[in-house]
């Protein structure tokens, strides 16, 4: 059994790469960080199109959170001042704000600084209403 969270990243996506590095240096979540292509999802619980659609936090109990709210626990889980717009993010309708922004960004990551064209999401999965 797993002893800490694991957050499952594109580990295709320069965007996705760079932001999880930058996690990984300042907010220091304590969790195992892991691009989805080298994961064992069958373990995780996690299906290979749900871990391409978005960033997940998967607990060690197995809950899996998906997109803006995969942010807000790993912030909680972080603590200290990360934990105040963690919980900001579960709350409506910052939630909802927060969902529409992920979702945005993530469908243009190929557009954003340190993205490449290799971050472009398939045209299915961007269309998917997965979680």
């Amino acid at each position: 059994m797993r002893t800490r969270p694991v957050l499952v990243y594109d580990g295709d996506c320069a965007f996705c790469t760079t932001c999880v590095r930058f996690i990984e240096r300042r907010i220091k979540p304590r969790c195992e960080t892991t691009p989805w292509q080298f994961a064992d999802l069958d373990s995780l619980g996690v299906t290979q199109e749900r871990a391409a659609y978005e960033l997940l936090w998967v607990t060690p109990t197995g809950v899996t959170y998906g997109g803006a709210q995969a942010v807000a626990k790993l912030l909680l889980y972080a603590g200290g001042a990360w934990a105040v717009p963690g919980a900001l993010i579960t709350l409506a309708p910052v939630r909802w704000v927060a969902q529409g922004a992920y979702r945005l960004i993530a469908a243009n990551r190929e557009r954003m600084p340190g993205g490449t064209p290799a971050c472009g999401l398939p045209a299915a999965s961007r269309r998917a209403d997965v979680g």
